[in-house]
């Protein structure tokens, strides 16, 4: 019974957090209810509170998900001497992850206004974590001489925000493939830092 107990947890802990995860990306976080939630696991709205405290520790869990597994992704890349080939990996990493993403990358952004205050900390800690290792990558450009650059966090800002609005029109499928659209975006971000760095590399 306890192994059967177990395997239903395992099973209905990612359907919790994935149908908040839709339901919080259609409908925002403050419109949509525990029973909806409930209702679209097909589970009572009581057994919600097996899995999660309640829905701000819901909200939560989902933005800390996706900025860990963003992190733990980015961490695990090799890092290139070259801060122009840097840029192009963070870049084409940035786009390649989030892409499969738009529902995490949605709530993520539009929904930090509703965390509590101490959970609001520790999810712009993270973000601030990955920002870092931008601002890094063009501190070195700019230390190198191959990046021109005015202001460092301002430029972090734009090329985060530039890369990360790929997700709300792109579409599988559509006139351009990920490889083309990944292409195009590092054109845009090489020329935004002033790099004279060939337009694509390996």
């Amino acid at each position: 019974m306890a192994r059967t107990q177990g395997s239903r947890s395992q099973i209905t802990g990612p359907r919790v957090r994935e149908a908040a995860l839709h339901l919080f990306a259609k409908h925002g976080f403050a419109a949509v209810s525990m029973r909806q939630i409930a209702a679209e696991v097909g589970v009572q709205a009581g057994a919600l509170y097996n899995y999660t405290p309640d829905k701000q520790a819901l909200l939560f869990s989902l933005m800390k998900g996706h900025m860990d597994d963003l992190l733990e992704a980015w961490e695990a890349l090799p890092r290139h001497p070259d801060p122009v080939k840097r840029l192009e990996a963070f870049v084409r990493f940035h786009i390649a992850f989030h892409l499969p993403r738009p529902e995490s990358v949605f709530v993520s952004y539009m929904e930090l206004r509703n965390l509590d205050p101490d959970n609001f900390a520790a999810i712009e800690g993270l973000r601030r974590s990955y920002e870092t290792a931008l601002e890094n990558i063009l501190r070195d450009g700019q230390e190198a001489g191959v990046f021109a650059i005015d202001d460092r966090r301002i430029a972090t800002l734009a090329v985060i925000a530039m890369l990360t609005g790929v997700t709300t029109w792109y579409r599988p499928g559509g006139r351009l493939s990920e490889e083309q659209v990944s292409d195009q975006y590092w054109t845009m971000v090489r020329k935004a830092v002033g790099s004279q760095g060939a337009p694509t590399g390996s």
